[in-house]
């Protein structure tokens, strides 16, 4: 087989002689890989097949599985406001202004589904509560005997939720997904309203 410029031609009929591929009006002729050359095209279209179907995706995202998906409250309640937090704790007990603490993981089918509960409690309470979403991934493996610090309120468990009133009192500390009629209940009682 006779090679120019690193392009092997075929040529379909045993009594031809081979030629460049320049040299060659439209005979019948097959440019293609010989040997070695074709096994590895085959691998190239192999891998690159699996890239296309094995990749990770957004569009593969679920909301019934515990893999990491990305920011939950941006992907499952179209609420990527919440995250990162705008006030600290501290700020928040300083202000004495309400707090609504979430302990959440972004890889939990528990929180994937209640980050929706605290996106609608944030649309109703979100002027006159501070809502502080904290992954606990971020939080320090000892509690903190401060008061002011979120990790001292964290249980172990996700979803946790706890509401502290404007005096600092711990008014709800929940583990799992508490229906919005429960969170909101408590809010009403915080902020004097009457029950529904």
């Amino acid at each position: 087989m006779k090679t120019q410029n690193h392009f092997p031609v075929r040529v379909t009929d045993p009594s031809m002689k081979f030629y460049h591929c320049s040299d060659l009006s439209p005979l019948k002729i097959r440019v293609g890989f010989s040997g070695r050359g074709k096994c590895w095209s085959i691998w190239v279209w192999l891998i690159l097949i699996s890239f296309l179907f094995l990749s990770p995706s957004p569009c593969f995202a679920g909301i019934n599985d515990d893999h990491f998906d990305g920011n939950i409250y941006a992907l499952y309640a179209g609420n990527g406001s919440l995250i990162p937090p705008k006030v600290s704790l501290s700020d928040s007990l300083r202000l004495q202004k309400p707090a609504l603490l979430v302990f959440y993981l972004d890889d939990s089918r528990d929180c994937k589904h209640y980050s929706e509960v605290v996106s609608n409690l944030q649309s109703y309470y979100g002027r006159v509560t501070d809502f502080i979403p904290l992954n606990i991934d971020s939080l320090p493996l000892s509690p903190s005997p401060e008061l002011s610090d979120p990790s001292h309120y964290f249980r172990g468990k996700v979803p946790q939720t706890v509401l502290i009133d404007q005096s600092g009192k711990v008014v709800l500390d929940s583990i799992g997904n508490v229906p919005f009629d429960g969170v909101d209940a408590q809010f009403r009682r915080v902020f004097g309203l009457p029950p529904l």
